[in-house]
């Protein structure tokens, strides 16, 4: 992966063709904006995650601790109620004998007194030891009951003391037993039995829950419900999840009822009984605080994410923006320097090879004069007058081939050495007429049509009149050479204003034109296309001249559409130009 987004980057260091790909800008803008996104949002992540984490962790305490002190405080009540009246009927058993207690008058006085003192207690009655209730105080009649083999009655006879779970039995009502078994030293074996109304235990628990959105009841270990629920209804129904596993310990788990709720529930065991307290809250309304905060997290995270997204767009997109501008123009520059560079490598040369050859060709044009002279000064005769004309002809025939070669060498020079511009006032219309009459004729004689486009009013210009000819009598030549003998051949020339600045001519084919080949090299010393017809210095020149006067040249050609030339030169020329 680095190696691939090392090889992505080091792909814009620089290209050997010079040439600027926008979509691979377009990819690198891409790169840069998912490596941005992506270093921003994952630490935004993290903290949210590490974050909500932490919160779900504290909002767990602060729910799961609350919920098991109310059940366990709840079940440190019932404990004490139950305890309480147990000691009751344990000392009221160690109080009365068997015999005493099977006086009616005795049983009902005591069962008075006891319901004074502890409210919930219905009924009181004497067990002997074969199971039978020989005396009894209460609504209900159950005197002469026989209750042998009663789990309740053999748990008493063994344990000495037993608290039941709630049961219908013969009252037909939720109720619960108190058994104290005791044996006298004459021998007898009884059990005291006493009935706690559970509507009594009811009333205590509401009274734990201050918060009224917890369910609190008993259940037994087989999970049937010993006090009424609101969620599960009335006692000795059997509840829809199971029990937590009995525990001495308050605990706190989860759980899922039948109806697909999700429960915290905390759980705590009654001594001396089967019975266990839950205290029941629904997950939903425990982490509501939760809930919301995660929406508003996901809302404020989502956001977050956007305007990262967004920031980073439209800043990778600027800034890539503008490296490609920066690139371009480097590319344009180095291009620009490359093309200066040439000029000055053949501006060497060529003042190179024009002093080499004038050098010599100084040398021969001297001998040749001192031929002339001596063969002017000899001596008349009819024997030497014929040789010496042919020989004074060849002479200055010598002459005039070293003026021709020293006119070729000065050229040369002309085009390498830094030629002083003279400068003056002019109307670029005027010297696009001058150069236009140069070669009306030949492209008359070729059928070409030649047009003329000019913008009213253009201003007055400061630039070379004799080099701005040259120019276009450059660029009209070339035009008429790819026209050729074509009958339909047009050149358009065209000049307009261009800002208050400068002004743009146009000198537009309709021929063959050129291919992407060509036009990257048009400019460049002996580059032609004419093959033996040209020397490859005409464009080159030309180039150089326009740079000199301070302006631009560009063309833009497409093949079988024809080419065009765009000059754009400055309205007031500026002496510090760089000449070429």
């Amino acid at each position: 992966m680095f190696a691939s987004l090392k090889k992505r980057f080091l792909h814009f260091d620089g290209d050997p063709e010079g040439t600027i790909s926008t979509a691979s800008y377009r990819c690198f803008r891409r790169l840069l904006t998912g490596l941005m996104i992506f270093v921003s949002v994952m630490p935004l992540l993290t903290i949210s995650w590490f974050s909500h984490q932490q919160y779900v962790r504290t909002l767990e305490s602060e729910t799961t601790g609350p919920l098991s002190a109310l059940a366990r405080k709840t079940a440190t009540t019932i404990d004490l109620y139950l305890k309480e009246r147990s000691s009751t009927v344990s000392f009221i058993a160690h109080a009365y004998t068997f015999r005493e207690l099977l006086d009616q008058k005795n049983l009902h006085r005591v069962f008075l007194a006891l319901k004074s003192e502890y409210h919930g207690f219905v009924d009181m009655g004497v067990v002997n030891a074969e199971g039978v209730q020989v005396d009894y105080v209460g609504p209900y009649g159950l005197k002469d009951a026989n209750y042998a083999g009663q789990q309740w009655l053999e748990a008493a006879q063994i344990n000495g003391l037993y608290i039941s779970n709630s049961f219908l039995g013969l009252r037909g009502f939720p109720h619960m037993v108190i058994a104290v078994h005791r044996m006298e030293s004459n021998g007898d074996s009884w059990t005291l039995r006493v009935t706690i109304d559970t509507s009594r235990l009811q009333r205590l628990l509401p009274l734990m829950d201050q918060t009224q959105d917890t369910d609190i009841f008993l259940c037994d270990s087989e999970g049937n419900l010993q006090t009424n629920s609101r969620l599960y209804g009335k006692p000795i129904r059997k509840l829809p999840l199971t029990p937590p596993p009995p525990s001495h310990e308050t605990i706190v788990t989860s759980a899922t009822d039948g109806q697909g709720h999700k429960l915290l529930i905390a759980s705590s065991m009654i001594e001396g009984t089967d019975l266990q307290l839950l205290a029941v809250k629904s997950q939903i309304n425990a982490y509501e605080p939760l809930l919301a905060l995660r929406g508003e997290l996901v809302w404020v995270l989502c956001g977050g994410i956007v305007a990262i997204v967004l920031v980073s767009y439209f800043l990778m997109k600027i800034l890539v923006g503008r490296l490609e501008t920066s690139d371009r123009r480097r590319v344009a520059i180095f291009a620009q320097i490359e093309q200066d560079q040439k000029l000055s490598s053949i501006g060497r040369l060529a003042t190179g090879v024009a002093h080499e050859i004038n050098n010599p060709l100084a040398i021969i044009s001297e001998k040749a004069g001192l031929a002339h002279d001596l063969l002017s000064l000899s001596p008349d005769g009819e024997k030497y007058r014929k040789h010496q004309q042919h020989l004074l002809e060849l002479m200055d025939s010598i002459n005039s081939t070293v003026d021709r070669a020293k006119a070729i060498t000065r050229r040369m020079l002309g085009f390498a050495r830094r030629m002083e511009v003279s400068r003056q006032p002019l109307h670029i219309e005027d010297v696009i007429a001058e150069s236009s009459e140069f070669i009306e004729r030949a492209a008359r004689n070729r059928g070409i049509s030649l047009k003329t486009t000019l913008e009213d009013d253009l201003p007055e210009i400061i630039s070379d009149r004799g080099q701005l000819q040259q120019v276009f009598l450059n660029i009209l030549g070339n035009a008429i050479d790819a026209l050729g003998n074509r009958k339909d051949g047009t050149i358009e020339i065209g000049c307009r204003r261009q800002g208050q600045e400068a002004i743009q001519v146009s000198i537009a084919d309709n021929g063959q034109g050129m291919p992407e080949e060509v036009q990257s090299h048009i400019f460049e010393p002996f580059y032609s296309t004419k093959k033996d017809k040209g020397t490859g210095l005409g464009m080159f020149i030309t180039y150089g001249i326009v740079r000199r006067l301070g302006g631009k040249i560009e063309v833009r050609s497409r093949e079988g559409e024809g080419t065009t030339f765009v000059i754009t030169l400055p309205i007031e020329s500026h002496r510090e130009t760089v000449e070429e």
